[in-house]
C-alpha cells in the first residue's frame, strides 16, 4: 500500500506539475497576443487619422502574398486588398486597397477612411448589391519577427459605390482564423475550415458556418453525413444549384514533440442542401469522385471561377518534408474542374492559331468550345523539365526548374510541324508559384504575386499575367516581374530588429539592406574558407562546431538547440556556395 501511495503523490505531482506549465504556456500565449492587439491599436490610430477618400494613380503594388484580388462586378476592374511580405528578416502586412483598370492597364491606390487592420491570409468575396460589394472576413496579423501571430474574426463589407469601409458586428460567427475558405452562395457567404496558431500549439478546422446578406446574422451550419476532415487553403466553389464543393487543403498534426507531419488532402466532397425552401435549410455532407485527371497532390494553389460551369485551380507547391528541412517543387499549372460533369481535366496551351493549325484541326475550329472538350479527352503527357534564371538586384542568380506537360498530340507531329509552330516552345508564362492571387473578368484569369523558394531563399512576386480562358492559346504579361523588388537578409541577422515595430507596416527596406551587406562583406573573411575540391558534406563535417557557436552568438542563449542547429547549416550552406 505504502508503494502505491508513493506511486499515487508521485503521478498526482506530475499533473500538477503539467497542469502549472499549461497555465504559465496559456498566459504567455494571451499576453503574445495582447502584445499584437496592441501593435494592431497603433497601425489602426494611424488609419483613423484619414478623413477622406484620395484615390491617385501609381506604380504596380509591392511584392506580396495570400492577399486578395476580386474583379469589380459592374466595372472593368480588380480589386487587391491586403497580403504580406517577408524578406528574410521581417514579416510586412498590408491594408493597402489597390484597383486595377483592365482596360487601361494601369494602377491606382484607394486610400479610404477607417479601413480593416493590416492582414493577410483573409478571405473576401464580391455580390453585386447596390452597386458592388466586397466582403472580407478572417485572416491573421504576425508580428515583425514572424513568430507571433494573431487571428482575425471580424467581418468587414467595402461598398464600392460610395467608396465606404464598414465592419459588421454581429454575434455567432466563427472563431478567429486564417487559411478559410468563403464564397458567396445565394444571398449568403458561407465559409469552411481553416486554422488557428499561436506559438505553442495549433487547430485546424472543419466547421461551416453561413452569413445571411439580408438579416446580417450567423448561423453554424450542422450538416448530416461525413465531411472533410479539418483543413486549411482548400479549393471552395458554390455551384449553379447552391451547394458548395471542397477539393484538398492542408493541414498539419503533431506526432511527437516538437515533430509536425503535414497532409496534403487530395479528397472531394459536396455539401448540399436538403429540402430546399423551407424556413431552415438542412445541409448534408456527400463525397465525391469526379473522373478525369486530377490534379496532383499539392498546397499553396489559388482558385477561380471560370466560364462555362468551370472552378479552376492554378499553382501550388508540393513540400518533400524530412526531419530537418523541407523542399518544394512548385508549379505553375491550371486544373479544371467541370461542375456539371464531376470531372477534372488539365489546361493545355494551343498556342496561337495559324492558318497550318487550323487545317490540322479540322473540325476543331468549326464550333466555339470545341476546343475545351478536346482537351478534357486528351491523355495527359509525360514530364517535360524547363529551367528558367532569375537575376536578383544583388546579382544572385536563382534557377528554377518546373516540370510542365504538353497536349498529347505534340508527340506525334513532324519536324516540319515542330518548326512551324517554334514560338510555341517560347511562350511566355507565370514562373511556377504558390499562394498566388487570382481573379476571372470577362473569360480571363488574372494571376497576380505569389512566391516561390529556392534553398533557404523565398523570392516574393508583383508581376501580373493573363489567359483568355475561353480560347487558351497564350498567356499574356501585363506587369513584368522586376529584379530589383527581390530583396532577401539572411535569418542569423534578424534578432536584433525583432522589436522594431515598423516591420509590420513596411518601407525603410534599402537601408537595411545596405546595412546587412557591408556587415555581412566584414565578417565574411573570418569564416572558416572552403578549401580546394572539398565537397559541402566535408566542408561542414570540419566547421560545424563553428557555425553552431556562431549561431548561437547570434540568437542568444535563449535560443532552442535545434533552431541554433538549423540556422547554422543554413549559414554554412550559404557560405559554402558563395564560395566555390
Amino acid at each position: 500500500m505504502g508503494k502505491k501511495g508513493k506511486r499515487e503523490k508521485k503521478g498526482k505531482g506530475a499533473e500538477k506539475t503539467a497542469a502549472k506549465m499549461e497555465k504559465k504556456a496559456s498566459r504567455r500565449a494571451k499576453k503574445e497576443e495582447e502584445d499584437l492587439e496592441a501593435l494592431i491599436a497603433e497601425f489602426q490610430s494611424l488609419d483613423a487619422k484619414k478623413t477622406q477618400v484620395i484615390e491617385s494613380s501609381c506604380p504596380p503594388p509591392s511584392p506580396r502574398l495570400n492577399g486578395s484580388l476580386s474583379a469589380h462586378p459592374e466595372k472593368d476592374e480588380l480589386i487587391l486588398f491586403g497580403g504580406e511580405y517577408f524578406n528574410g528578416q521581417k514579416t510586412y502586412l498590408y491594408n493597402d486597397l489597390y484597383v486595377y483598370n483592365i482596360r487601361k492597364n494601369s494602377w491606382s491606390k484607394l486610400e479610404i477612411p477607417n479601413p480593416p487592420p493590416r492582414r493577410c491570409a483573409h478571405q473576401a468575396a464580391v455580390v453585386p448589391t447596390a452597386g458592388g460589394q466586397l466582403w472580407v472576413f478572417g485572416g491573421e496579423f504576425a508580428s515583425p519577427s514572424g513568430e507571433q501571430f494573431y487571428h482575425y474574426k471580424d467581418l468587414w463589407v467595402l461598398h464600392l459605390a460610395t467608396k465606404t469601409w464598414e465592419q459588421i458586428k454581429a454575434s455567432g460567427g466563427p472563431s478567429g482564423r486564417s487559411g478559410h475558405r468563403m464564397v458567396a452562395c445565394k444571398r449568403q457567404l458561407i465559409i469552411f475550415g481553416g486554422f488557428h496558431e499561436s506559438a505553442r500549439d495549433y487547430i485546424y478546422y472543419n466547421d461551416v458556418y453561413a452569413f445571411n446578406l439580408d438579416s446580417f446574422t450567423w448561423s453554424k451550419l450542422a450538416p448530416l453525413g461525413i465531411g472533410p476532415t479539418p483543413r486549411s487553403g482548400c479549393q471552395m466553389v458554390a455551384n449553379p444549384e447552391g451547394s458548395i464543393i471542397i477539393y484538398g487543403g492542408y493541414s498539419k498534426q503533431r506526432i511527437k514533440k516538437d515533430v509536425d507531419k503535414g497532409t496534403l488532402h487530395t479528397d472531394m466532397f459536396l455539401l448540399k442542401v436538403e429540402g430546399a425552401g423551407k424556413e431552415e435549410d438542412k445541409w448534408a455532407w456527400s463525397r465525391l469522385n469526379p473522373s478525369g485527371v486530377k490534379p496532383t497532390p499539392r498546397s499553396g494553389f489559388s482558385v477561380a471561377i471560370g466560364p462555362n460551369n468551370r472552378s479552376l485551380l492554378f499553382g501550388g507547391v508540393h513540400d518533400e518534408e524530412e526531419e530537418e528541412s523541407i523542399e518544394g517543387d512548385f508549379f505553375n499549372d491550371i486544373y479544371f474542374y467541370d461542375l456539371r460533369k464531376n470531372r477534372w481535366f488539365p489546361g493545355q496551351l494551343k498556342g496561337p492559331k495559324s492558318e497550318k493549325r487550323k487545317r490540322r484541326r479540322g473540325r476543331q475550329a468549326e464550333a466555339e468550345g470545341a476546343g475545351d472538350e478536346e482537351m478534357e479527352k486528351q491523355p495527359p503527357q509525360g514530364p517535360v523539365e524547363v529551367v528558367k534564371e532569375v537575376v536578383a538586384e544583388d546579382g544572385t542568380v536563382m534557377t528554377i526548374k518546373q516540370v510542365i506537360s504538353g497536349p498529347a498530340e505534340e508527340k506525334e507531329r513532324s519536324e516540319s510541324e515542330e518548326e512551324e509552330d517554334g514560338a510555341l516552345c517560347q511562350q511566355v508564362e507565370p514562373c511556377p508559384r504558390s499562394n498566388a492571387m487570382l481573379a476571372v473578368k470577362h473569360g480571363v484569369l488574372y494571376v497576380y504575386g505569389g512566391m516561390f523558394e529556392v534553398g533557404d531563399r523565398q523570392f516574393t512576386l508583383s508581376d501580373l499575367y493573363s489567359i483568355d480562358l475561353h480560347k487558351m492559346e497564350e498567356w499574356k504579361v501585363l506587369v513584368e516581374m522586376d529584379p530589383k523588388a527581390q530583396e532577401w537578409l539572411e535569418e542569423s541577422e534578424s534578432d536584433e530588429e525583432e522589436d522594431d515595430k515598423e516591420g509590420a507596416e513596411g518601407g525603410e527596406e534599402e537601408e537595411e539592406s545596405s546595412e546587412e551587406e557591408s556587415e555581412d562583406e566584414g565578417e565574411e573573411e573570418l569564416h572558416p574558407s572552403v578549401q580546394l575540391d572539398e565537397s559541402h558534406a566535408d566542408y561542414l563535417a570540419r566547421t560545424e562546431q563553428y557555425w553552431i557557436k556562431l549561431a548561437r552568438s547570434n540568437m542568444g542563449p535563449e535560443a532552442k538547440e535545434k533552431k541554433v542547429v538549423k540556422v547554422a547549416l543554413a549559414m554554412a550552406k550559404t557560405f559554402y556556395e558563395d564560395s566555390v
